[in-house]
């Protein structure tokens, strides 16, 4: 599919296309020539006039704004007009195309009241009823997360980029244990060290522990006493006391065990995740998953007999093979264990993954089964006591779905919250992980790449305790800002 533009909004015009057609290849060219070429979509801002066509669709609007970011919300509506047109569907997020909705909703309401940024979500936006009313329902309880970070907060995530098998949906920076088991204990060494290194600038930064992730991957993948060694180097390395929340994934069912996971609870982890993805069995084979629904069952009922107080279990909408009633069966398997908090995913189709590669492709009906999924999610789990406290996107989702956390009340995710809205600094450690350096009350953000796979962090490992210098630089850049705002 070729686009053909004469204005600057090349990213937004072709995001907005993709949500239509998604599986298609799309060229964007700058220019609209005299010959052009059949099905192409023409979109044009010239001379205070808007002008979209699509298929033997056309759209015309006239605009006296000067402002840019209007300009091209009024370009997006004018295109999306016209493929709703063309397609017969409508998106459930309008012309939205960007990660973190409920930020923007945040912004509108600060700005102008929550009626307002529900109005604007739905008319100016086109975003549905229903999405935007769980915005304005997420955004309540994001606020109040929000609220507990400070100038000088920062958040940990520490990287385990091992799984006993990747699954068929899987993009993450993360080898199976077949390859790569000779690599863990040697990565595991490194790791520990940056970890202790990570301390000492956070140290000498003056910064504040809000919170502990450590994910992958799998991170349960290590021995018992290899995470005993991972959790005993953070809490001797950093000052835990202002710490919040201490998650360790534990993913995969048949990683866990009873060591492990008292390794873990002994370790100062008040959280772990569970993830089933899904109770069928017939799916799980088909993404990859190497164990069964009755594992997970197993894996849930032992951890609170170890002592798990919060436990978090995630769901994936949409999978190859499952169908809405198998999905349906397993929430409400899912919500009779009680976990206190539930993270549904809608399915993403990312190009590095086993089922893109394999020529999976993305649905575009009217209405996918993922959309009734999600519904149906937010029926039962508010019904059964759960409330959504984060949300966030990304692009190849089925349907244009979104990504929800759901929690009992006294259970939000914060690290969860604070990493989706760029609220303070996170710093990342081990092989993928990205620190992010957070200017405070800004929308400044700058980047740490540590290296992505194992064997690279392991060869590079000087290099990335030299990057992780730039921490200080930032912060004493900071030093005179912050003195004041922290008064």
């Amino acid at each position: 599919m070729i686009i053909y533009i004469d204005h600057e909004f090349h990213y937004e015009t072709e995001n907005l296309v993709r949500l239509f057609y998604p599986n298609e290849k799309i060229t964007v060219i700058q220019g609209i020539p005299e010959i052009i070429e059949e099905n192409a979509v023409i979109s044009s801002v010239k001379d205070g006039e808007i002008y979209t066509a699509f298929s033997g669709e056309s759209e015309s609007c006239h605009f006296d704004d000067t402002d840019t970011k209007n300009i091209e919300r009024k370009m997006a509506v004018c295109l999306y007009d016209v493929l709703v047109r063309v397609t017969g569907r409508k998106q459930p997020w309008g012309i939205l195309t960007g990660v973190r909705p409920i930020k923007l909703f945040r912004r509108l309401s600060e700005n102008g009241g929550k009626s307002y940024a529900k109005d604007y979500f739905m008319n100016e936006l086109l975003v549905s009823d229903e999405k935007t009313n769980l915005s304005a329902v997420t955004e309540e309880y994001e606020r109040k997360i929000l609220a507990l970070s400070k100038p000088r907060s920062f958040g940990l995530y520490i990287s385990i980029p091992f799984c006993p098998s990747r699954c068929s949906y899987c993009s993450f920076v993360s080898q199976s244990i077949e390859k790569a088991k000779k690599l863990i204990e040697p990565y595991l060494e490194l790791l520990c060290k940056e970890i202790e290194h990570t301390a000492e600038i956070a140290k000498e930064c003056k910064l504040q522990l809000e919170s502990v992730y450590i994910g992958g991957g799998t991170p349960t993948t290590l021995s018992d006493v290899q995470l005993a060694k991972l959790l005993d180097t953070v809490n001797k390395s950093f000052d835990m006391t202002t710490c919040r929340e201490f998650t360790v994934e534990a993913g995969r069912p048949d990683t866990i065990d009873r060591d492990k996971l008292t390794a873990v609870l002994n370790g100062g982890a008040d959280r772990i995740s569970i993830n089933p993805q899904t109770l069928n069995d017939s799916v799980l084979e088909v993404i990859g998953r190497r164990h069964s629904a009755q594992q997970t069952i197993d894996a849930y009922k032992l951890a609170r007999k170890v002592g798990f107080k919060h436990i978090n279990m995630d769901l994936i909408a949409g999978l190859p093979t499952d169908t809405v009633e198998s999905f349906k069966d397993t929430l409400d398997k899912i919500c009779e264990l009680s976990p206190e908090s539930v993270t549904v995913h809608t399915l993403a189709m990312k190009r590095s993954s086993r089922l893109t590669q394999e020529g999976n492709s993305l649905e575009t009906e009217k209405e996918v089964p993922a959309a009734k999924m999600l519904r149906y999610c937010e029926s039962k789990l508010t019904e059964t006591g759960y409330h959504p406290y984060y949300l966030y996107r990304q692009t190849r989702m089925e349907g244009n779905l979104e990504n929800v956390g759901w929690a009992k009340d006294g259970f939000d995710g914060i690290y969860n919250v604070f990493v989706m809205d760029e609220t303070h600094t996170i710093l990342g450690c081990g092989a993928g992980a990205v620190s992010k350096l957070k200017k405070p009350c800004s929308e400044e953000l700058s980047r740490i790449f540590n290296y992505k796979y194992p064997y690279e962090y392991i060869n590079g490992f000087e290099e990335m305790l030299r990057r992780k210098e730039q921490v200080k630089e930032f912060y004493d850049e900071l030093a005179e800002y912050l003195s004041e705002i922290c008064v």
